[in-house]
C-alpha cells in the first residue's frame, strides 16, 4: 500500500518520514560538531561540504514529502487522543514542516551569500541564484541556529509522544508510522 489510508500511514510516507527524520538528526549532530572545528581544522570543509550537500537533500524530500501530502493527506488523528493532545501533535507537525523548509532555505542564504554556489557530493554544482549582504546573511544565520536548536526540543516532544501514546497509552500510534 503506498498511499496513505483513513488510519495508516502508507509505504511512500513512511519512508520519506524516516529518511528526513534521520536525516535531521544526523543533521543537527553534523552541525553541532562542526561548531566545535577551527577553521584550520582538516575536518572543517569536509563537515561543511557534508552539512550543504545533506541539507539541499533534505530540501528536496521535503518538497517530496509536502507534495506527497496534497496526493495523499495524512490519516486523521486517533479518536482516543484528547483535545490538548489532538491541538499539540497538529502543532508539532506545523513547526516540524516548516522548519523542514526554513532551515535548509537559510542555509542555502549563508552558502551563497557571496555568490557562490556549492557542490553537492561531487555530482553538481547548486548555483547561488542570489547575492546577499552581510545584514541579510548575519540574520540567516541567526534563523538558521535558532530554528536548528529549536528543533531539537520539537523532534524529542515529538517522539516522546509517540513512545508515550504506544506503550502507555496503548492507542498504536508508533504502529501506524512503522
Amino acid at each position: 500500500m503506498l498511499q496513505n489510508t483513513r488510519d495508516r500511514y502508507g509505504l511512500v510516507t513512511k519512508t520519506l518520514h524516516w529518511l528526513i527524520a534521520l536525516g535531521i538528526i544526523g543533521m543537527i549532530w553534523l552541525g553541532w560538531w562542526m561548531v566545535g572545528l577551527s577553521y584550520y581544522d582538516r575536518w572543517y570543509n569536509l563537515g561543511l561540504e557534508l552539512h550543504r550537500a545533506i541539507g539541499m537533500v533534505l530540501l528536496g524530500l521535503a518538497l517530496l514529502f509536502a507534495g506527497w501530502k496534497l496526493i495523499s493527506p495524512s490519516p486523521a488523528l486517533q479518536s482516543e487522543l484528547k483535545p490538548w493532545e489532538k491541538r499539540g501533535a497538529k502543532t508539532a507537525h506545523t513547526i516540524l514542516l516548516l522548519a523542514m523548509f526554513a532551515i535548509p532555505v537559510t542555509g542555502y542564504v549563508i552558502s551563497t551569500s557571496a555568490g557562490q554556489g556549492f557542490s553537492i557530493f561531487g555530482f553538481f554544482e547548486f548555483p547561488a541564484l542570489l547575492t546577499a549582504s552581510e545584514a541579510v546573511r548575519d540574520l540567516a544565520i541567526a534563523v538558521h541556529y535558532y530554528i536548528a536548536y529549536g528543533l531539537i526540543a520539537v523532534v524529542i516532544i515529538h517522539a516522546g509522544a509517540a513512545l508515550k501514546h504506544q506503550f502507555i497509552d496503548r492507542h498504536r500510534t508508533l504502529q501506524r508510522m512503522l
